[in-house]
């Protein structure tokens, strides 16, 4: 522009200048031409160049011009593009979407026809199964139905035997405080005894209606015994209850239970349950020395809370009562009534009130654990006036005595093949609750009636190396106390009354004496006279049991096992049992310094014999 600029003010001095030139000397120039100067010759030619660059400088506009409007277009060409781009992207994103998605579809399509057709082989396997389980189910279902009530058959068939070395008229249960002193003829004598009594016949039926489930058991066996029976041929002996009771539950762990069933005392293998009884796995049907238990009748409430359960009982009383120079003035009971479905050979306390039983279990990985509490109460109804000079019934009082005690099991699972357990009760007036069956109570000279202290115990060891064969180990003893009273009063002062008086004779215990009738001539039960069945017992032998103790060991052995058909078992058991008097008289006056005195004892070795079938 600057330049411009110079060359119009130059040209505007050289048209000034020539225009001066022409009107000074205008009229000469028609005289003569005008020439040309070398200034005005380079303006002009300066003119010319400026005029050829401006016609560049507009070309080159022109052409800025159209490379503007073609970048311009190209530039919208391009967005255009890109916008098809981006389309076309999009496009294609959604085409691969798509074909993403059907490849999914696709593979979903086929892990659900693979899934399909394995369901379709599991289907027809479970069908086969079900048809299977079905079949064997209605031709070997495991319970009976009868409308909503399931009946499950229990029970086995029993073959046994019993060796003894001191016999003692027993079968396969042993009356273990019955064992004879030397003293006794049957001391000398063993037994061999067949038996299939111990057999054993039962249900149980259970219903679950809602938030309640029921169940019924009744079970029995054939070691009862009838009028009748004998072993002369037919071997006839009788049914006999051991357990029939009914249940009601909730879902909330509260059960009731009532009937006859083993007491609450006995070991359970889980909470408080019934047909959980832990019993000695012993051929022999009074099971083990120190083995605490009772079936009688009861009502019991248990209430579970996780492993923990809590039960209360009310259960049939007896007493068992054993007294030494004991007045005849009181009494606690009655031979059986015919008319009162009793035996009429048997002896029934006049009880005030049932036994009170308390409970508590807790169930663990590493063991079951019990503990409880017994209450017991003894009446007997005396007469103060019966020791006068002349007796009289008035004044007749009764009388109760509290009795009971405390009692704890343990079992533990030492390892996967052996378990370990260990049983105690002790108290006043619990003997009742040993298998011994150890006396109760005693009497004082007035006629009232004392509890005598029991002790029990039982250990155990169970061995299972296989899983056909069990090893077993028991050891118990039962303890009843020395417990007497000096009597003061009539003809009777100055004797020791109660159980084990010191002042007895034991004088007679190891001596044997001759069958109390006589054996020649007689025939069978009918004939004229008594037959040989009355062997000589010790004479001069109070022999009031101390304590008896019992070592058992045995195998058991799972010759078949199913649980479709049932299981086929052998057992073998051996006992060694020991019965201890207190010590009396042997010879001598009581009170005298020359007397002496010595304790009886008997021993018993026993050897039994199971072959079993139980039912599935």
């Amino acid at each position: 522009m600057a330049a411009i600029l110079v060359i119009s003010s130059i040209s505007l001095q050289a048209q000034t200048s020539t225009a001066t030139k022409k009107t000074t000397g205008k009229a000469a120039a028609h005289k003569k031409a005008p020439v040309e100067s070398p200034l005005a010759r380079q303006i002009r030619e300066l003119r010319e160049q400026m005029l050829s660059q401006q016609a560049q400088i507009d070309a080159l506009k022109q052409q800025n011009a159209d490379k503007d409007a073609k970048l311009a277009t190209a530039q919208q060409s391009a967005q255009d593009a890109q916008a098809a781009a981006a389309s076309a992207s999009a496009k294609a994103d959604s085409l691969t979407t798509t074909v993403s998605t059907n490849a999914d579809a696709v593979s979903s399509l086929n892990s659900t026809v693979t899934d399909l057709k394995t369901t379709n082989v599991g289907l027809a396997q479970t069908i086969s199964d079900t048809k299977k389980t079905i079949s064997d189910e209605l031709e070997s279902p495991l319970a009976i139905h009868y409308k909503g009530v399931a009946i499950t058959p229990v029970g086995f068939f029993a073959a046994e035997s019993v060796y003894r070395q001191r016999s003692l008229n027993a079968d396969v249960n042993t009356p273990f405080n019955a064992t004879p002193y030397p003293g006794a003829a049957q001391s000398n004598t063993s037994e061999f005894n067949f038996s299939g009594r111990q057999s054993r016949i039962g249900a149980l039926f259970q219903a679950n209606p809602g938030p309640f489930h029921f169940a019924g058991y009744v079970e029995a066996d054939f070691l009862g015994a009838g009028a009748s029976s004998n072993e002369n041929q037919s071997n006839s002996y009788v049914l006999r209850q051991r357990q029939i009771f009914a249940q009601a539950g909730t879902n909330s762990g509260f059960t009731v239970t009532g009937g006859q069933m083993w007491s609450l005392v006995t070991e359970t293998k889980k909470s408080t349950d019934n047909r959980t009884e832990n019993l000695p796995a012993t051929i022999d049907a009074q099971y083990n020395v120190g083995f605490s238990w009772e079936r009688q009748p009861g009502v019991r409430f248990q209430q579970k809370i996780g492993g923990f359960t809590g039960a209360v009982a009310v259960e049939q009383a007896e007493i068992i009562y054993s007294a030494t120079n004991a007045n005849a003035n009181f009494f606690i009971g009655n031979a059986g009534a015919g008319g009162g479905l009793y035996n009429l050979t048997a002896n029934y306390s006049n009880n005030v009130a049932p036994d009170v039983i308390v409970k508590f279990t807790y169930d663990a990985k590493y063991g079951h654990f019990e503990a409880g509490g017994l209450g017991r109460w003894f009446r007997d109804r005396y007469y103060p006036n019966q020791t006068l000079a002349t007796p009289s019934a008035a004044g007749g009082t009764n009388n109760t005595k509290v009795g009971g005690g405390f009692f704890a099991n343990v079992r533990v699972p030492v390892t996967h093949f052996a378990d370990f357990g260990l049983h105690g009760l002790g108290g006043t007036g619990v003997g009742r609750y040993g298998t011994s069956t150890l006396p109760d109570v005693t009497a004082h000279p007035d006629g009232t009636l004392e509890p005598i202290k029991n002790y029990q115990f039982l250990g155990s060891l169970e061995l299972h190396p296989q899983k056909k064969l069990d090893l077993d180990a028991y050891y118990g003893t039962e303890y009843a106390q020395r417990t007497t009273y000096l009597s003061t009063v009539g003809a009777d002062a100055g004797k020791l009354v109660g159980y084990a008086p010191i002042s007895s004779s034991n004088a007679g215990c190891g001596i044997e004496t001759l069958p109390t009738t006589p054996t020649s001539g007689l025939g069978s039960i009918g004939v004229s006279g008594n037959p040989p069945y009355s062997p000589g017992t010790a004479a001069s032998c109070l022999g009031a049991t101390r304590a008896i103790s019992e070592l058992t060991g045995e195998f058991v052995y799972r010759f078949y096992n199913n649980p479709k058909f049932g299981r086929l078992q052998y057992t073998m058991q051996y006992s060694y049992l020991q019965r201890v008097g207190w010590s009396g008289l042997t010879s001598g006056t009581f009170g005298s310094a020359t007397a002496t005195y010595g304790a009886p004892k008997a021993s018993n070795n026993m050897v039994f014999t199971s072959l079993r079938y139980y039912l599935p």
